[in-house]
């Protein structure tokens, strides 16, 4: 996990997905749309991107995506699409100052 805080760190909302996830990349949308830039790591492309993703199913036992918003592990996508339907998303992409309005 000390690689995964470091990763996170100093940046709003981090997504850690597969360049060929289609949930990764409408979570991605989702997020973007409100106007965040959210820093994407696809595990698939990156060096170490296999310990990444093992030390993420570990503490989530659960897949990819996993995002991160104010450097808290939020969830995965039902865990967004759940904040985002409760309208809890955006408050909480304003506290994380990912976004302004």
């Amino acid at each position: 996990m000390d690689r995964i805080n470091k990763l996170v760190a100093d940046k709003p909302v981090v997504l850690f997905s597969k360049s060929n996830c289609c949930i990764s990349h409408t979570v991605l949308s989702l997020i973007s749309s409100f106007g965040a830039n959210p820093r994407v790591y696809d595990l698939d492309e990156i060096p170490n991107g296999k310990e990444i993703e093992a030390a993420l199913v570990e503490n989530r036992r659960s897949s990819l995506p996993a995002v991160f918003i104010g450097q808290e592990l939020v969830g995965g996508s039902d865990e967004v699409m759940s904040l985002h339907v409760k309208g809890k998303l955006v408050p909480l992409l304003k506290k994380a100052k990912a976004i302004w309005v």
